[in-house]
């Protein structure tokens, strides 16, 4: 993870469960510049890194603005930073990726559930300023439990906020059937991303996703393979329990890495030759299709084989 130390600015509650930080350079200096639908790593300890989207203005670097959703019982990074981040905070974060970039269109419908919103605040802003058709629906336990939700509302009550609690689960078929031809962007809890990316191979309509929690992956039929290095010319045995990353690193060949758990991008690599098993959550099914570009922390080889551009 890149080494980018920054200072908490501001801190507030955000929704139930949910707190916002404002960062800024130690230096005062302007921050990276990076475009709707990016997210920073943030080292969190002996938890490790976790992956925060940017949910402000991308043309004000003088401070980024993240949101996390506090959970208690999940795997720390979250409530170490509800127990620690405040205003004066130093905080060791990464440059912007994105791997979830809004793409040119004319019409698109956003779908947010919970903390999925953050992500999509950029790019319905970028919509409205490009002049392209958009709306946004927006689900969540209850009101209370939706971030930002009165900002957005204030900005554009045209917006379909949809609390489970009162309105049910996202209408996904009617949204569908309502927006028909426009691209689809969704961030949320993955029961509500495996919804939409279903609803959306039904009808052929495209599907952009982000997820930062990784996929669920049967494990049990993993089996030996080789990687092949084009560049270093050797071949190296990869486990059925191992992972390329962790060969690659014994065998003293440098990859960058993050999250290990192919959510943030950051170990992407091109593939000359071989079939892949993609594990995955960022490629999208084209991407995967094409069968030229891999995540070496959690993906495997379909075959017997890889060739990568090492």
């Amino acid at each position: 993870m890149t080494d980018l130390p920054v200072r908490i600015i501001n801190r507030s509650d955000e929704a139930t469960g949910v707190f916002a930080l404002e960062l800024a350079a130690l230096d005062g200096a302007d921050l990276p510049p990076w475009s709707p639908g990016a997210h920073i790593d943030v080292a969190v300890g002996a938890a490790g890194v976790r992956q925060y989207s940017l949910c402000g203005d991308p043309a004000d670097r003088s401070h980024w603005r993240i949101a996390i959703l506090h959970e208690p019982e999940g795997r720390g990074g979250s409530d170490l930073l509800y127990r620690t981040a405040h205003a004066g905070t130093e905080l060791s974060v990464s440059a912007p990726r994105n791997n979830f970039e809004l793409e040119a269109r004319e019409h698109y419908v956003f779908v947010a559930g919970g903390i999925g919103i953050t992500p999509i605040l950029p790019m319905m802003a970028a919509a409205a300023a490009a002049g392209a058709r958009w709306q946004l629906y927006y689900g969540g336990r209850t009101r209370e439990h939706m971030a930002f939700a009165e900002e957005i509302a204030a900005r554009h009550p045209e917006v379909r906020l949809l609390p489970q609690d009162a309105h049910g689960l996202l209408p996904l078929a009617e949204i569908f059937t309502e927006h028909a031809g426009a691209t689809v962007y969704c961030c949320g809890p993955e029961p509500l991303l495996a919804a939409v990316e279903d609803e959306g191979a039904r009808r052929g309509v495209p599907v952009r996703t982000e997820r930062f929690v990784p996929r669920v992956v049967e494990t049990a039929g993993d089996r030996e393979f080789e990687v092949l290095l084009a560049l270093d010319g050797r071949t190296l045995r990869i486990g059925a329990t191992q992972s390329i990353v962790d060969v690659l690193e014994s065998a003293g060949v440098a990859v960058i890495t993050s999250c290990r758990e192919g959510t943030c991008g950051s170990c992407e690599t091109p593939v000359r030759e071989g079939g892949i098993d993609h594990r995955d959550s960022i490629l999208s099914a084209e991407e995967r299709d094409r069968g030229d570009t891999m995540m070496l922390c959690v993906s495997r080889a379909a075959g017997d084989r890889l060739v990568l551009d090492l």
